[in-house]
C-alpha cells in the first residue's frame, strides 16, 4: 500500500525535530508494508479531521484510506492535533 502526504501535513512534519521526522516516516513505512495496515489504525470520532489515525509515540498521523492508498492529512503532537 502506498501513502501520499498532503501539503499541509508535509509542512507540519518539516517543523518537527529530525529524530521525530525519521521515527514517523519509518513507522508509516512499516504500517504500509503490512498486509493490512488498517489493523494498526484507530477510527476517529470527529471525521472533519480525517477518518483514521496512526499513533507514533506522542504524535498522531491523521489520514483517509482509499482502495490501495493512504492520504496523510495532518501530523502533530497529540495535545495539539485535535484542536
Amino acid at each position: 500500500m502506498k501513502y501520499y502526504v498532503k501539503c499541509r501535513a508535509l509542512k507540519q512534519i518539516q517543523k518537527l525535530p529530525k529524530d521525530i521526522q525519521i521515527r514517523i516516516i519509518k513507522k508509516l513505512d512499516f504500517y504500509c508494508s503490512q498486509d493490512d495496515p488498517m489493523e494498526f489504525a484507530e477510527p476517529l470520532v470527529r471525521s472533519e479531521l480525517g477518518n483514521y489515525r496512526f499513533r507514533v509515540g506522542d504524535y498522531r498521523v491523521i489520514f483517509d484510506c482509499e482502495k490501495d492508498s493512504i492520504t496523510i492529512l495532518l501530523i502533530g503532537h497529540r495535545r495539539d492535533i485535535y484542536k
